[in-house]
């Protein structure tokens, strides 16, 4: 079964095919260096750029793979959540693709694709404890299969990768700047007293980092040595002075300590709630962060269970692994119709798939 992945929840445009499980080939292309600008995403923007390289990465996939529309078993896409301009246009290309080839219509979670992603370089082992971690949303869920995902903890506010992304422009660090907190880190050892665990003195399986946001907001305010005058590039960073450095690295390292403890206890808490499972899955953006990886490494030893971690490529937003979530959506017989919509980021992505006969999908 051959299915056709579409990505574009954000600020990264990727398609990608995964035939019976495996990657067959993908294409990507990044707006870093626009956003970068500014700081940050602007959605209008991001949707423009969409709409500019989708059709040409899809016809350079094409070609590289030496497959054509009508090979195709499925086109799946994210369809959320994430900012709704950039979702329609993927959403509308994959419709157009379905309606001209004949290929069924899957819609994917977006955030489910990220759990199941390391299943392109594994077996996935359920029942699972999932957390994703990215910079829209931190949740942890119960993973049955790859079609019964049961939230257990949300983000209330700000999520961990939104606190390192905000952390980041704070400091001026180069856009995006979490992966210089990450690297800074390494180079220090952490004051576990200068700054909170968020949100840990409750019995709830939630998160909310805006706590530690406005105490690095404050810290930062009253060091304002440590801050780069303007937006840094990658180069001033390297190039700065060994006390300095010394300094930004403890901050960095004391900050990541604090979110990869918090989402420590968190984890550590719903495995006691949950009961027995048979590997704990970390995926999105933030799972590339070396303390995250670590803490999760340790929670997975002590409870005994695998460690399931995608590859850094698989982190961050990409086409493969919307492809191969749809792939396991289309061989348990679900698809979409036409009427499929675009859910944005804060809204509930639907269960509304229709489900193809096991008989009838083999006719």
């Amino acid at each position: 079964m051959l299915i056709l992945g579409i990505e574009t929840s954000c600020d990264e445009t990727a398609v990608a095919l995964v035939r019976d499980g495996r990657l067959l080939g993908q294409e990507l292309a990044t707006q870093v260096d626009t956003h970068a600008l500014f700081g940050g995403v602007v959605p209008e923007i991001a949707s423009r750029e969409h709409l500019r390289v989708l059709p040409r990465l899809y016809q350079e996939l094409m070609r590289k793979t030496g497959v054509s529309a009508d090979d195709l078993d499925g086109v799946a896409v994210a369809r959320g959540p994430g900012l709704l301009g950039s979702l329609l246009v993927g959403v509308s290309f994959a419709k157009g693709l379905s309606l001209a080839c004949g290929a069924p219509l899957i819609g994917v979670n977006h955030l489910w694709a990220h759990l199941l992603a390391p299943g392109l370089e594994g077996e996935l082992r359920f029942p699972a404890l999932g957390l994703l971690v990215s910079g829209g949303h931190t949740h942890i869920y119960l993973v049955k299969s790859p079609t019964e995902f049961t939230l257990l903890g949300r983000t209330l506010d700000d999520a961990a990768g939104e606190a390192f992304d905000k952390t980041a422009k704070m400091l001026n660090f180069p856009y995006p700047g979490g992966r210089y907190i990450d690297e800074l880190a390494q180079e220090a050892e952490p004051d576990t007293g200068l700054f909170p665990r968020p949100y840990i003195d409750n019995p709830t399986l939630d998160f909310s980092f805006s706590g530690l946001k406005t105490a690095v907001a404050n810290f930062v305010a009253e060091h304002p040595e440590l801050v780069f005058g303007t937006m840094a590039d990658p180069q001033a960073v390297a190039d700065l002075p060994a006390q300095r450095r010394a300094a930004l690295a403890r901050v960095c390292a004391s900050f990541n300590w604090s979110v990869a403890d918090t989402l420590r206890i968190k984890v550590e808490r719903a495995l006691k709630q949950v009961g027995e499972v048979r590997s704990l899955i970390v995926a999105g953006g933030v799972a590339a962060n070396t303390g995250v990886r670590e803490a999760m490494r340790g929670v997975a030893e002590a409870g005994g269970i695998e460690l399931t971690l995608p590859g850094l490529a698989l982190c961050t937003d990409n086409g493969a692994m919307v492809a191969h979530a749809g792939w396991l959506l289309a061989k348990a017989g679900y698809r979409h119709g036409l009427d499929l919509e675009a859910i944005p980021r804060g809204r509930i992505v639907p269960l509304d798939w229709e489900r193809v006969r096991a008989d009838a999908r083999e006719s």
